[in-house]
């Protein structure tokens, strides 16, 4: 459980259409981090993107090939987790980016706490 303070923010940067041995390569990573316990994984899909090859890649435009839009898999996690996480996910990521960021988590919500973290139900 992620708790207030130091931590760090991960971000995958790939290509919708990246393939792994048995499934798109985003949802590979998402099954991998639920396996591991992470806290929270969001995937975002982008409208329109570049990478190294500079080709523009848009959703829904005539003659743009849309199958290589951007995904990117982010999730926040303390530094001593990312760390054992990150063999694995360098093992997994054959095709894209991984960005690690020092942050800070300021508040942790969880459903059924008042505001100052006590359990409304007792």
């Amino acid at each position: 459980m992620l708790t207030p303070g130091p931590a760090q923010r991960v971000v995958i940067h790939l290509n919708e259409d990246a393939a792994s041995e048995g499934d798109f390569l985003h949802l590979e990573i998402v099954s991998f981090l639920f396996s591991e316990g992470v806290s929270g994984a969001t995937v975002l899909r982008g409208h329109s993107g570049f990478g190294s090859h500079h080709r523009i890649h848009t959703q829904g435009n005539p003659g743009s090939s849309g199958e290589h839009l951007p995904i990117r898999v982010e999730f926040v996690e303390a530094k001593e987790t990312v760390d054992l996480l990150m063999p694995k996910l360098i093992e997994l990521v054959t095709d894209g980016v991984i960005e690690v960021q020092a942050t800070t988590i300021a508040h942790v919500a969880q459903s059924g706490q008042t505001r100052d973290g006590k359990d409304k139900n007792g």
